[in-house]
Parts: C-alpha cells; sequence; structure tokens
C-alpha cells in the first residue's frame, strides 16, 4: 500500500463509463409502490387468514419438526445464503468446520524462507546500508542527493525475527546501531518514512524484548519528524527535511496533501507515544485524524487530496487505491490497536464502509465479480460538478478484501467471541455484508492472476456496457489491462512490482476461516513470483508485462517484497500461534504492533 511508486503518474485521464452517479444517496430509476388488495373488510381479512392458516400451517408445522430434528441442515443453509461457508464454486471437502488450531505447513513455511535469503542476501552483498536495491545491475541507490536512512534494512529487521534467521538479524542490528543516521540535509516522504522506517524501528523493538537501541532510534526520528505537523491545521506537510527538521510541500501538488498521507501516521505515533509516556507524538496524529473527521464530505467517502493550511478536502477523485486505500485500512486498525476502547474509530470506519458499499462496489459485466470503481470529479458549467465512475481497480485495493473481513469479525461482531470460520448469528447484518463482500473481493483479486505469468497486474479496468469493445473478436468477457496489445510495448498498467496486498487479504482469510483453499492461492503465487521475478544472481525483480514474459524485467526490487509480500507469505504457511490477530495489528507496511489498552486519555476526535 506504498505511494512512493505512484509519483511517475501526474496526469488524470477521463474514462468513458456507465454514466455519472449520483453522491446523495439517491438511486436512479423508479420504486414501484406496493399497494393494498381489493379485499378491505375486517370480515374478509379474518376469513382471508383463516383460509391461509388452514392451507400453510400443516406445511409450516412439517418445516419447523424439520429445522427441530435436523438442526445443522438449518444451519448450513443460512451459511451458505450469507456466504460463510462456500468461498468457492467447488467447496474444499477438508475445510473443518469449526477450527481449533491452524498448524504450520513446514515445507512451503520453509521455502518463504529461502526465497527472502536469496533476496536478503544479495543485497547484503552489493548494497548493504542503501535504500534500495537493483538487482539486475548488483547496485543499490538512495532517494536522496543527501544520502539514504536505510529504508530495505530497517523495513526488513522484523521479517527476519519473525522468521527466525539469527545471523541475517544479527549483521542487520550492527549496520542499525552503527551506520543508521538521520542527519540528511534532503526531504523524505512524511509517510513512507512514518510506515517503513518508524515502523519498522517499533516493530523490531517489541519482538526484540524492548531492545533499547530501536526505542532510542525510533524517537531520534519521531522528533526530526514533528515539524512536520507544524502548519495551520495540523495536517502534516507531505516532505520533511530530517536535518533541518522542516516541512515542505511538494512540487508536484503545492498545498495539498493525500488523505492516505495523512491519516496512514497513526498506528506508529501513538505506540511510540505508549511505550514512552510522551504524549506529544499521539497528540500530533490525533489532531490529523479529529481534522479528518470533521472535513466528512456528505456522502461520506474521501477524496485523495486535502488542503494542508485549510484542513478540507478539495475537489478530486475518489479511489480506494492510491492515495486513499490506508486511510480506511487505519480507520479500523486504529479501533483494533487499543483494544476496541476507542469508539470513535470504529464508527468512522462503519461510516466509511456503508459509503463504500453505497458508492463504490460494482458486479462486473459477465461474471458478475465484485469490484471497486473510482468516482472522477468533472465540471459540467455554472461551476456545477457531476461524478464519473470508473471502472478501473488498482492491485492495492487488493488489501480490502481481507480487511473487510477483518472488520466484520470486529466492528461488526455480536459477540465477544467469534469461530473460525464465524458463524452467521457471530455477525451483524453489516458484519455479514462485509464479510461477504470481502470473500468476493479477494476472488476477484485472484482473478487477475490469471495471466500468461500467474501474475496480477498494477491496474485493471472492468467492462461496462459503454466501452465499445462488444462485436470485436477476442474482447474481454470481465476485466482487461488498458492499453495492452500484442507486439507493442507494455504499459504501466501492465507491471507487477512484487506488491503484497493480494497475499496479505490471503493471509488474513486462512486466519479467519482456516480454508485451505487460501493457502493452496497463495502457494501458485508464490511459484509465479519465483518463475518469472527471481534473479539467479539474487534478488527479485518487477516484471514487465504479466501477460508475455519474454518482455522482461525492470531492475528494481521494491523494499515492501521484504517486508510485506514474503511476510505475509511466510505467516500464511506459519502456525496460527505466530503474531496471531487478537494480540497484533500490522502498519500498512506489515510491520507488527502489539494491541494494548491505552494508559492516556484516547478517542477525544
Amino acid at each position: 500500500m506504498s505511494l512512493s511508486d505512484t509519483r511517475a503518474r501526474k496526469k488524470q485521464k477521463k474514462e468513458k463509463d456507465a454514466g455519472a452517479k449520483p453522491l446523495d444517496g439517491s438511486r436512479s430509476g423508479s420504486v414501484k409502490e406496493k399497494r393494498k388488495g381489493d379485499v378491505t373488510s375486517d370480515d374478509s381479512s379474518i376469513f382471508q387468514s383463516f383460509n391461509t392458516i388452514i392451507l400453510w400451517g400443516p406445511l409450516l408445522l412439517a418445516v419447523l419438526a424439520f429445522a427441530y430434528m435436523n438442526p445443522t441442515v438449518i444451519t448450513e443453509l443460512l451459511d451458505s445464503w450469507i456466504g460463510f461457508s462456500e468461498h468457492w464454486d467447488e467447496p474444499p471437502t477438508t475445510a473443518p468446520e469449526n477450527v481449533t488450531h491452524l498448524i504450520a505447513d513446514i515445507p512451503k513455511r520453509d521455502a518463504i524462507v529461502a526465497a527472502f535469503k536469496h533476496a536478503w542476501h544479495a543485497y547484503e552483498r552489493d548494497a548493504m546500508g542503501d535504500d534500495e536495491y537493483h538487482p539486475l545491475s548488483r547496485a543499490g541507490s538512495n532517494l536522496t542527493k543527501a544520502g539514504g536512512i536505510g529504508y530495505t534494512v530497517v523495513d526488513s529487521l522484523d521479517s527476519m525475527q519473525i522468521m527466525g534467521l539469527h545471523d541475517e538479524y544479527t549483521r542487520a542490528r550492527e549496520w542499525v546501531e552503527t551506520k543508521l543516521d538521520f542527519e540528511r540535509d534532503d526531504t523524505f516522504s512524511t509517510f513512507e518514512t512514518t510506515i517503513r522506517v518508524l515502523g519498522g524501528l517499533l516493530s523490531s523493538y517489541h519482538l526484540s524484548s524492548h531492545d533499547p537501541l530501536y526505542l532510542s532510534k525510533a524517537v531520534e526520528l519521531a522528533d526530526r519528524m514533528l515539524p512536520a505537523f507544524d502548519t495551520l491545521s495540523g495536517l502534516p506537510y507531505p516532505l520533511i527535511n530530517l536535518a533541518q527538521r522542516k516541512g515542505q510541500h511538494t512540487t508536484d501538488f503545492p498545498g495539498l496533501v493525500s488523505i492516505a498521507e495523512v491519516a496512514t501516521l497513526q498506528l506508529e505515533f501513538r505506540y511510540l507515544s505508549e511505550v514512552t509516556g510522551d504524549e506529544r507524538y499521539w497528540g500530533v496524529v490525533e489532531r490529523v485524524m479529529q481534522v479528518v473527521k470533521n472535513a466528512r464530505l456528505p456522502h461520506g467517502m474521501a477524496s485523495v487530496f486535502l488542503n494542508v493550511d485549510e484542513g478540507q478536502y478539495v475537489t478530486s477523485i475518489i479511489s480506494l487505491g492510491s492515495r486513499g486505500d490506508s486511510f480506511y485500512e487505519y480507520l479500523l486498525k486504529q479501533y483494533i490497536q487499543t483494544n476496541s476502547t476507542e469508539d470513535v474509530y470504529r464508527d468512522m470506519y462503519d461510516d466509511a464502509m456503508q459509503a463504500v458499499q453505497n458508492y463504490l462496489i460494482q458486479p462486473s459485466k459477465t461474471a458478475r465479480m465484485i469490484y471497486t470503481s473510482e468516482l472522477v470529479p468533472e465540471q459540467i458549467g455554472d461551476g456545477e460538478i457531476t461524478w464519473r465512475l470508473i471502472p478501473k481497480q488498482d492491485h492495492l485495493v487488493c488489501f480490502l478484501g481481507g480487511s473487510l473481513m477483518l472488520g466484520a469479525t470486529r466492528t461488526g461482531s455480536s459477540s465477544q467471541k467469534v469461530s473460525v470460520p464465524p458463524s452467521p448469528g457471530e455477525l451483524t447484518a453489516a458484519g455479514q455484508r462485509d464479510w461477504k463482500t470481502g470473500v468476493e473481493l479477494i476472488k476477484t483479486c485472484l482473478s487477475t492472476h490469471d495471466t500468461a505469468t500467474g501474475l496480477a497486474p498494477e491496474i485493471v479496468y472492468f467492462r461496462i456496457p459503454s466501452d465499445g469493445m462488444d462485436g470485436f473478436p477476442g474482447a474481454p468477457s470481465d476485466w482487461y489491462i488498458k492499453g495492452a496489445q500484442k507486439g507493442v510495448h507494455p504499459p504501466y498498467d501492465a507491471r507487477y512490482m512484487l506488491r503484497p496486498e493480494t497475499v496479505e487479504s490471503l493471509f488474513i482469510a486462512w486466519r479467519l476461516t482456516g480454508d485451505p483453499e487460501w493457502r493452496e492461492r497463495g502457494w501458485k503465487i508464490f511459484e509465479a513470483i519465483k518463475k518469472w521475478c527471481k534473479v539467479e544472481g539474487g534478488g527479485y525483480a518487477t516484471v514487465v508485462n504479466v501477460d508475455d514474459g519474454e518482455w522482461g524485467k525492470e531492475d528494481r526490487m521494491e523494499t515492501f517484497f521484504l517486508s510485506e509480500t514474503l511476510k505475509y507469505l511466510y505467516l500464511l504457511f506459519a502456525d496460527e500461534d505466530v503474531l496471531p490477530l487478537d494480540q497484533y495489528v500490522f502498519n500498512t507496511e506489515a510491520h507488527p504492533l502489539p494491541i494494548f489498552t491505552p494508559s492516556i486519555r484516547t478517542g477525544v476526535v
């Protein structure tokens, strides 16, 4: 769910769609009113009721008797209708009804560890300490001319701790102790530095049983970043000069900041306050949430950009992908982080998910696959704005399936303890809705892996009636990669960047259901990554075209491959006692932080 890669695309394009969609809660089309019958007298009503009882009473009694004698049959029918038991066209026969313990698949788990070592050892050999690694050229690079701050090292620390890679971890810790330097006179992303470096330090601090090295580095980094929040509204600048301790605007969008950038800092700064007792860190990020809450738009969704000084949304695209994604993720996770003690975040999450269900969830044209669309504002004269629905889904959105399932068991549960998998009676109506939508979204994301390489593209579009493709030979039935043609250099959308979002959802779905199909799908993705992304000399690289592997690789291994993709794959095949979901919350870079009951006053928004 990183934003770093999105800077390459700076221009928005208008797309055809099925038409503009209102954002006031209305629906187009007429609603027929139900009308009463012709019989109006009391005597006739009583007579009809009596006849109904005579005709249907015996059948009703028979059904009730059957239900009493066969309760499991009725329960299974309800489960199937709601979508709990039947995740697949053919439900796996080995899926347990009541899971007691999810054990490790040791050979597959260890294969993930081997893949991590293949990637890490190459980085350690060629670029130790550099922010990023380029496996084809066997070289590293830094994010600024002033030098780097060890993005790859710090982002990977807790993966090594979790996987038990003692020697690799020891060497990485030594680098942090002796060479990690934040005195860099240049600007770094406030968002990326928080989720990758601050989050990585805090996670390693907890997993190392409170190694003071990591906490001291985390405090130093956070103190250098606090001036980013010195704005009129309290929303942070998108950039921070760590040496000068000064926030700055970007040149791309001066005066603006994305909702994901400002609302995906909270888990890290709040946990830092909890372990240090210094409320400054908590205060600045909670003030951000107060601004966001007060800026709520009438339809309940978030435009991707806000004005930094005014603290208000500006008219801009509404998306669950780039620049919007992790805002929704952190609404839920803030509620989870503090042991469900802050109802304001549960309410904000429920409000946002209702809006997503109302406006962004769509079925595909043929297979009726559930996907998320985007809303693009268009000016139609006299300052009036209409919204055009675009059937575009980023791979980044594939986190949402697992997030919805997790939210269903946390904010949408009707009991304190939810079974694995949940039974219908354990979830509220909203919880049942989100659970089923989450399952269907994961299935859709898995369908985008139906490519020549078995890897999913960066962006897909879904068929709509107005796209003009009907009647053309070979037209896709449901989704496609826009601009992709045989013999033509593949578009940006066609690449696979080692992203983690689908396997993240698979991990969560596995932990919440115990359905082995999730593991089987995750293993297929891992095998595709090994076949097409692995560099024999060490490391893994971006695939340029998921539908034609002959286009080769791009010379870049994102840090989130080590921090997220391989970590979530490892956890998918590990024992459930490794980072259980009732004890940990993962930041958007997959750094696990403990769930705690806060010792300071919270939830003031």
